[in-house]
């Protein structure tokens, strides 16, 4: 049983590169980088005071997410797996349902203003400092390593050929047709492990440096690390109450001649089937948002805005609500996830269909969880992320890419949305 921190101070640090103090301490059990595209907010922490794993139980993860002592200063990650059980029935457990740490030293870096805060939380004063003492300490620190150089990953194989893919996605084209639901996020997986000298770090060094994302993240907790580049939010909670989601759904890949990647854009944009796509998961997320908003307060405040990021360019709209009286963290996840954006509508058919054809996802397409304080919430769609566990003296990791596929989906169209998607991760593994 921890208690919740009483206290909460800070101090102003000299400037110094978030990437080289994250791979100073990068090693450290619990070693955590949030990092929010090129010229945002970064975070980074370590040395976690509580940490906790549950599994199998919805019950104990509900009160995790609403206990006092877990509601600032902290990250969770829950699973897909987690959400979708109710839909998928058992299934065998690849990762925990929920993953949770708690930092009482932080530094937040605002790379727009080139600003360095270090944020200590303790249960007195004098915790609180020496949590400040801690995170300065990580900016003094002078012995960075050198990067690994050439490949890092020894393979990148698939779990399922392109033609099982496609198949796949024929065969929920026929549901959708069958009048079964209308609309499935179908993916591939991918597999391999790390060169001995090579750490999940590394990966995420690559990712965040070519192809910066909103909701960068790497964390390292026991014998598994997450590394996430994704441009998606799932969530985020205000003290006022008011709560936002901005599904992704629609997706063209980047050019390096500016009139083709230009006409990409135009592309997406007069896509009848990717605005259709988009609107579906948007009155997916009314819905969702609905259960626990106050009655008339949920709105779309943005329909099919183009977003452009490293690799490809996506369809974005913004929904947003005012949740009632007694609402926590705990309800809201049981009431929104895992994210429309990553199942389909309806949502819990929709998942079962992911069932029939995926092995379980892990924490792929699950949310990654910044808690700041009470009544707030941060939540990203674990996209563009790669599972790593280590066994053997390396690192093993699973990555997976999705589509989502309508009635009028062309299994090869879908499959080359997919490998747009994986790009960046396979080139930051392989170099390919």
């Amino acid at each position: 049983m921890i208690r919740p921190f009483a206290v909460r101070r800070e101090r102003a640090l000299p400037w110094c590169d978030p990437l080289e103090v994250l791979q100073i301490i990068g090693g450290r059990d619990g070693a955590l980088g949030l990092f929010s595209g090129t010229g945002g907010r970064v975070l980074i922490a370590a040395d976690p005071d509580a940490v906790g794993q549950i599994d199998g139980d919805a019950a104990a993860v509900m009160a995790l997410l609403d206990d006092p002592a877990w509601v600032e200063g902290a990250v969770q990650l829950l699973a897909y797996d987690s959400g979708a059980r109710p839909a998928t029935g058992p299934r065998p457990s690849v990762w925990p349902d929920l993953m949770a740490a708690r930092y009482p030293a932080w530094l937040v870096f605002e790379t727009a203003t080139r600003t360095l805060t270090a944020i200590g939380r303790g249960e007195d004063s004098g915790g609180a400092e020496h949590a400040l003492d801690q995170a300065e300490g990580w900016t003094r620190v002078a012995s960075l390593e050198g990067a690994v150089e050439g490949p890092l990953s020894t393979s990148f194989d698939a779990e399922a050929d392109e033609a099982a893919y496609r198949a796949a996605v024929a065969d929920v084209v026929r549901r959708i047709a069958a009048g079964e639901l209308f609309q499935a996020n179908i993916a591939r997986a991918w597999t391999g492990a790390l060169k001995p000298e090579a750490d999940p770090l590394d990966v995420f060094l690559r990712l965040v440096r070519d192809s910066p994302a909103p909701y960068a993240a790497f964390w390292r907790l026991g014998q598994r690390a997450l590394v996430s580049n994704s441009p998606e939010l799932f969530l985020t909670l205000e003290p006022d109450g008011r709560i936002e989601t901005r599904p992704i759904k629609g997706t063209r890949p980047r050019r390096t001649d500016p009139a083709q990647d230009h006409a990409e854009v135009e592309a997406l944009l007069a896509s009848a089937k990717d605005r259709a796509e988009n609107l579906m998961i948007v009155d997916l997320m009314r819905n969702d948002l609905s259960r626990v908003c106050v009655p008339a307060s949920v709105r779309v405040e943005r329909l099919f805005h183009p977003e452009s990021y490293a690799n490809v360019h996506h369809l974005v709209s913004t929904v947003s609500g005012s949740l009632s009286a007694g609402q926590g963290v705990g309800q809201v996840m049981a009431a929104t996830f895992p994210p429309g954006s990553i199942t389909g509508a309806p949502k819990h058919q929709a998942m079962k269909v992911i069932a029939s054809h995926e092995p379980p996802r892990g924490p792929w397409c699950g949310s990654l969880l910044l808690r700041e304080g009470d009544g707030t919430l941060t939540a990203s769609v674990l996209i563009r992320t790669l599972a790593f566990e280590q066994g053997n003296g390396r690192w093993h990791w699973r990555t997976q890419a999705g589509a989502g596929v309508v009635a009028d989906s062309d299994p090869a169209a879908e499959s080359a949305e997919v490998l747009s998607k994986i790009s960046a991760i396979k080139q930051a593994l392989t170099g390919i």
